[in-house]
Parts: C-alpha cells; sequence; structure tokens
C-alpha cells in the first residue's frame, strides 16, 4: 500500500486520516454517480482506488468546512 499523506516541500497534504477516509468516500460516490475521472487508469481501477490516486496526485483538492471553490 503506498504513503498517501506525504510531505509535499514541508507541507502535509492531508492532516488527517479520518479527512482522507471522508474525501475518498465522497470522491468515490461522485465517480460511481457519472463524474469523469481524472487520471489515465481509471477504467482499470474501482472507484475508491481511483478517489484515492487522485487526492495522492492533487488532482482533486479537499476544502475543509468553511472554504470556497476558487
Amino acid at each position: 500500500m503506498q504513503v498517501i499523506n506525504g510531505d509535499d516541500e514541508d507541507k502535509n497534504i492531508i492532516t488527517s486520516r479520518y479527512s482522507l477516509v471522508i474525501a475518498s468516500a465522497k470522491r468515490a460516490r461522485q465517480l460511481i454517480g457519472g463524474d469523469m475521472p481524472l487520471t489515465e487508469d481509471a477504467d482499470e481501477q474501482k472507484p475508491l482506488s481511483t478517489a484515492v490516486e487522485e487526492i495522492r496526485s492533487n488532482k482533486v483538492k479537499i476544502l475543509q468546512d468553511g472554504e470556497d471553490e476558487e
């Protein structure tokens, strides 16, 4: 299993495991609902694996409560 919460220039990508689990589940539901995957090999993976890969590669931004989309 790959490390997801790696350091990116001395800044954590994800602040907690809970945030990762919730964000991955929400993104997987979006993919199941018909949203287009943002990774190239998404056809070969399950929606949850695709969601985790999108988060790991910074293709999906996780917003904290109260943050607005840019």
